[in-house]
């Protein structure tokens, strides 16, 4: 007889594990106990060596579903004599490693009950079990038991308290558990803030409004969507007005695979991640039957199918696909809590469908796209954060990191792990920057940590860097400021665990340079330690600055005044045309002088540069848009390219530009400076000769690109790596902040 101590660290809290264990001691004839602790689950079994064996290998192999194992540490003792096996309460001494669950979407079996008019849970919308359901979201503190999160003021009815502790019941220790004699319920407000109805009743006539064209506010796990019938061009178009966004793309949530299949035309890796219990925002190829201000001007939509109960209540009600978009205003944080649903959304929705399981902390959709036969994620956050990235090599020191302005997500990092946080945002305004503090304050607490070291991006004007600044000075800890493209292939190292040297191509918008002048096309050589800058695109002038970002016509024109001086002011190109005469002058005296116009190597604005000159876009709504259009015409059949140079350090982009405004065929000319880009990326790789490439930033979310890419550089025997856990945009370069953060040499 021996006594076998196992500790088992990772995502193991709210998914069933301690029931599982019990099941399997139980099968296995073992005395001892299982509790859960701020690492993760103890255990302590006795019994003869066969099957503590056994019971070691059936922990691994036939975990629960949800389960995530990272580690597990264990050691045969002298047994202590346990007479029976027990569940134990849980320990909250220590520092707090536990993997908190994302939120996961409702399973098969609870979908099941909720339409068997025969259960006790029949179209109840907070149906769960230890499967699915709310868990980041809900948890106020760790360990992750129920009287740490939001459902501690809902006393169980005896069924319930009955499944819950029963070891062999699906919802044993399920912690959100609850029926309609004891959980939540829902309440329908106007917009004016007046109660209309509650429970059963409320649920009806949410559904009635959709069916009739209205507008709805619907509170959802980790914020509010605002719904609406995305086949309606009328109202999808009124929603647009009233939310203030012109162009950019709205979600659409669909009842099932099967109505997706009629709207849409998703490959089988599209399929698995629509079906995945993360329930994504999947983008797929479009094939007509919505509203076209649903997703205007692009070929590709965001579909996603429902994740909570009440989502597939009202999705199979209704009986058509609906708009499903984050409850806020453009530019603003999503709203979660009731009373700014109340005050914020009034003016956006026509009802608000409230209920009273508070949510704890924001956390918005994911989105995710395949890219180069990828899953790449796009927007990390409900379904897949928090969760830790696991490093090759253990941190010297603890960090912070408040990743860029764009995008935003920030980081704690600790021992062998970064925690990325979810989706936070655009930094750019005192609300968004109120949320972003309270996020990291708010995981801070939730993991009792005291960083260390503060890193963020080292551009002056970024609010993130203002706050980390502050943050710093407060607290008396050291600040790093690292260069954004660097931070952007770092991550993509820690991603893959790669160490050593890598060549790392950072293509995006603009990223800060540490010449002053704006990045944007760099071929970087990089190690956890350092960067040497290699290749980069000739720099060109954004007129206007700001301006320039959003109006692919001044990129263009800058261009233009490169190549042709005063004398482009007399072409015959859709550019010059999207001008008066008067602004054309004096936007080339702006390009002559140099005010207000910085110097910029961006891939991201060439790709702007190449809209307006095709005459595709000349002044965008959101970031990106222009590229995505470009990427929308993109022909595979096009197997040649434009010439380029490389003159010392830099890649001269003229002989590009020059070949592709005499293209009379706007597809062609699109497939052909692609084509190009990824011929830059093989020419480059083989002057340096490095085996291994890292492809990051934004630009890098284009799918013919990166397949290209991937193409060209593997077949001549390089290894390419790409993102597939943490974004390619400044969504992932806080893992690549704390990372550099925590192994830089000078705190050792």
């Amino acid at each position: 007889m021996k006594r076998l101590k196992v500790h088992v660290k990772g995502a193991v809290q709210g998914v069933g594990f301690r029931p599982f264990v019990y099941r399997l001691a139980e099968e296995l004839k073992l005395k001892g106990f299982v509790i859960n602790d701020t690492k993760g689950v103890q255990i302590e079994v006795e019994g003869d060596m066969k099957s503590l064996e056994l019971f070691l290998l059936k922990l691994s192999s036939e975990k629960p579903p949800l389960a995530r194992i990272h580690f597990v540490d264990f050691q045969f003792l002298e047994p202590l004599g346990y007479e029976d096996f027990q569940i134990r309460e849980s320990s909250e001494l220590g520092e707090r490693e536990v993997f908190v669950l994302p939120d996961m979407a409702t399973c098969e079996d609870c979908l099941r009950e909720l339409f068997d008019p025969s259960d006790r849970r029949y179209l109840y919308p907070f149906i769960n079990c230890t499967n699915c359901g709310p868990r980041f979201t809900i948890v106020e503190r760790l360990p992750y038991d129920r009287p740490n999160t939001t459902m501690k003021g809902f006393t169980m009815c005896s069924k319930c308290l009955k499944e819950y502790e029963d070891p062999k019941d699906r919802r044993f220790h399920a912690q959100p558990n609850a029926c309609p004699r004891c959980g939540p319920w829902l309440s329908l407000y106007s917009s004016r803030g007046e109660i209309l109805a509650e429970k059963d009743r409320a649920l009806e006539l949410a559904v009635e409004i959709l069916k009739s064209g209205g507008i709805l506010a619907l509170k959802g796990i980790g914020g509010f969507h605002l719904m609406c019938d995305a086949t309606s061009e009328a109202v999808v178009s009124l929603l647009r007005e009233r939310k203030r966004r012109r162009e950019k793309p709205f979600a659409v949530m669909f009842s099932s695979l099967e109505e997706i299949l009629f709207y849409a035309e998703p490959s089988n890796l599209e399929r698995a991640l629509l079906l995945s219990p993360e329930r994504p925002i999947v983008l797929l190829k479009a094939k007509g039957g919505l509203a076209p201000s649903v997703a205007p001007g692009l070929k590709r939509i965001g579909a996603f199918l429902p994740y909570s109960p009440l989502h597939h209540l009202i999705l199979r009600s209704v009986g058509r696909p609906m708009v499903a978009t984050s409850g806020n205003l453009s530019e603003e944080p999503i709203a979660y809590k009731d009373h700014e649903a109340l005050e914020r959304l009034s003016e956006l929705a026509d009802y608000i469908l409230l209920h009273n399981r508070e949510i704890k902390r924001r956390c918005d959709d994911s989105v995710v796209k395949v890219v180069g036969g990828f899953a790449l994620p796009i927007r990390r956050s409900r379904g897949y954060a928090p969760m830790f990235i696991t490093l090759p090599s253990e941190l010297k020191r603890k960090v912070l990191a408040v990743g860029g302005m764009l995008k935003n997500t920030f980081a704690l990092g600790f021992k062998d792990r970064v925690l990325l946080s979810q989706h936070v945002g655009d930094v750019e305004n005192l609300g968004t920057l109120k949320a972003f503090e309270e996020m990291v304050l708010d995981l801070m607490e939730l993991y009792s940590f005291e960083p260390e070291v503060v890193v963020c991006d080292m551009h002056p004007r970024y609010e993130t860097t203002r706050w980390a600044r502050n943050f710093s000075e407060e607290r008396d800890l050291p600040l790093l400021e690292i260069q954004h493209h660097f931070a952007h292939t770092l991550s993509c190292m820690a991603e893959h665990g790669l160490e050593g040297e890598v060549l790392g191509i950072a293509w995006d918008g603009t990223g800060y340079g540490e010449d002053g002048t704006l990045w944007g096309g760099e071929f970087l050589m990089c190690s956890y330690k350092d960067y040497r800058r290699l290749f980069y695109f000739s720099p060109f002038k954004l007129i206007g600055g700001e301006k320039a970002v959003k109006e692919p016509r001044r990129v263009a024109l800058s261009l233009l005044f490169e190549l042709f001086g005063e004398e482009a002011l007399n072409l015959d190109l859709p550019t010059l045309k999207a001008f008066d005469f008067k602004e054309l002058h004096n936007l080339y005296r702006a390009w002559k002088s140099g005010v207000n116009s910085p110097q910029t190597s961006s891939v991201g604005r060439l790709f702007d540069g190449v809209a307006s000159l095709l005459d595709i876009k000349q002044v965008i709504s959101y970031e990106g848009q222009a590229s995505m259009m470009l990427e929308d015409l993109y022909d595979p059949w096009v197997g040649d390219h434009y010439p380029f140079e490389l003159e010392a350090s830099r890649i001269n982009w003229k002989p590009i530009i020059l070949s592709l405004k005499e293209e009379k065929d706007k597809r062609r000319a699109v497939s052909r400076f692609i084509n190009t880009l990824a011929q830059v990326c093989l020419r480059v790789a083989k002057e340096m000769g490095v085996e291994r490439v890292c492809l990051s930033g934004g630009v890098m979310q284009n799918d013919p690109l990166i397949s290209k890419i991937r193409e060209l550089l593997e077949s001549e025997g390089f290894r390419v790596y790409v993102h597939q856990k943490v974004p390619a945009n400044d969504g992932g370069i806080s893992l690549g902040q704390a990372v550099f953060g925590g192994l830089w040499e000078q705190y050792l």
